[in-house]
């Protein structure tokens, strides 16, 4: 059986391109065939019209095209979750100078954030801060991130949408100041010398739920077998015995650059935070494995939660059934 996935290129992509590239799909019966898509928008529109029959994607931009909310309407369930964190807010290199943060405490560094951006704004020339679609959890990171240092961030800076592979870039032109983006694109920033780690999100929002293994419910019985692989592989991915092979796989075959190093700490969550290279180290920046790849209701309610919040939903409760409905429970197995 032929099935098209669709991915956008990160590191946490990993489970679907090791099910395609390691045999995992094919002990299934899959034929699974990898399409890489240039943003989360091409990836939704794509899955929504039938183009593609499952996608690696974005739980609350899965959740909205369910809720007709994004693009053309489509009734879309995760049977699976792909991982749990991975994103960061990475600023250029002129703004964290500015901030001049005493300490790299969340608050301190959310704090001199909101200064900058608060003087900005009054002269006229506020920030310009990427998400990677309005319907992410990078958009209400960026959020409570500046709400932590008493910031409305609606009001006081521009929020533009980017894609996760042309955020380097964009930081490099001066399009934007600042990114909240999945791996490996902080590192490759970082590593560029135009930017700073400045929050991990795993900080901001611990166990935050990323993205999902996204199908139409129409195909959930016919789509069995790709979920078992993807679990499979996923599994794999989260073995440290497996890193280097999977940074290698990432590097030749899910579009993430060259530098397998730089791959391997996104996926071991050591990272280099600025071109003097200092050093953290947080094993839950990017979680993968059979711990995370259960369906979590709850998780759908947090992100109506974060909807309403941001003002993309009038209140939460009135998508609670639909929350349930999206996370289905049923098809994983233990």
């Amino acid at each position: 059986m032929r099935v098209d996935l669709g991915y956008v290129p990160l590191t946490d992509a990993a489970p679907v391109l090791a099910a395609a590239e390691l045999g995992f799909a094919r002990d299934e019966g899959i034929d699974l065939v990898l399409t890489p898509e240039p943003s989360w928008a091409t990836l939704r529109d794509r899955l929504a019209l039938g183009h593609l029959d499952a996608a690696h994607m974005l739980a609350p931009l899965a959740l909205a095209t369910r809720l007709g909310l994004s693009g053309p309407r489509a009734d879309l369930v995760a049977p699976m979750a792909l991982n749990l964190n991975g994103n960061a807010i990475t600023l250029s290199l002129p703004l964290w100078e500015a901030m001049a943060p005493e300490t790299d405490d969340l608050d301190t560094v959310a704090t001199a954030f909101a200064r900058i951006a608060r003087d900005r704004a009054g002269q006229g020339r506020p920030l310009t801060l990427a998400t990677v679609h309005p319907f992410s959890c990078h958009s209400y990171q960026l959020r409570i991130f500046a709400e932590r240092g008493g910031l409305d961030l609606a009001q006081a800076v521009r929020i533009v949408v980017v894609p996760p592979p042309q955020t380097v870039e964009a930081v490099a032109s001066g399009e934007i100041d600042g990114v909240c983006v999945g791996a490996p694109w902080n590192s490759i920033a970082v590593a560029a010398g135009l930017g700073r780690i400045a929050a991990l999100g795993c900080a901001i929002v611990p166990d935050c739920p990323e993205k999902v293994l996204a199908i139409h419910a129409s195909q959930i019985e016919a789509l069995a077998p790709l979920v078992e692989a993807v679990q499979r592989a996923g599994i794999w991915c989260a073995d440290p015995a497996n890193v280097g092979e999977l940074a290698e796989l990432l590097s030749e075959r899910g579009g993430l650059g060259p530098d397998t190093d730089l791959i391997r700490r996104s996926l071991t969550g050591h990272l280099v935070m600025d071109s003097a290279g200092r050093r953290h180290t947080d094993p839950d920046y990017l979680r993968l494995g059979a711990d995370v790849h259960r369906p979590r209701p709850e998780h759908g309610l947090w992100l109506a939660e974060q909807m309403a919040a941001s003002g993309q939903i009038a209140d939460a409760a009135g998508i609670a059934a639909a929350c349930h409905a999206f996370y289905r429970t049923d098809l994983l197995k233990a």
